[in-house]
């Protein structure tokens, strides 16, 4: 088992925390942190399984036209569900690399592996 982890892990696939969810994940955004449409910095995002609330950080997105961070506030107010695909940097923070519409999708398959996060530590 600790084998076929480590080669999940190493390509890059359903990377989370250690005892985090996997990517990605879907759910309703309950909260956008942003000071405009442009300056979206998070959000967090209610589990569609019933899993915990989930707090997000944006890192840079690989499909921004077909996904703009301030579309996050009319997915918050119509309740309708997005995924969202993430890696955990070192200190657990959620970092978004790809966000879709759950119902209709992007069209656009996500990248085969996340990005590296950089860890936050100096």
């Amino acid at each position: 088992m600790a084998v076929v982890a480590a080669l999940v892990a190493g390509c890059g696939l359903g990377q989370a925390s250690p005892s985090g969810p996997l990517s990605p994940v879907e759910g309703i955004v309950l909260q956008v942190d942003a000071t405009s449409l442009t300056d979206v910095r998070g959000f967090t995002l209610r589990q569609s399984n019933g899993g915990p609330n989930l707090s997000f950080t944006l890192g840079p997105l690989e499909n921004p036209t077909q996904f703009p961070p301030g579309h996050l506030k009319a997915h918050q107010a119509s309740e309708s569900p997005i995924l969202v695909f993430f890696v955990a940097s070192s200190d657990g923070t959620l970092v978004v690399y790809r966000l879709e519409d759950a119902l209709t999708g992007s069209g656009a398959p996500a990248s085969a592996a996340p990005p590296a996060v950089p860890s936050s530590s100096p």
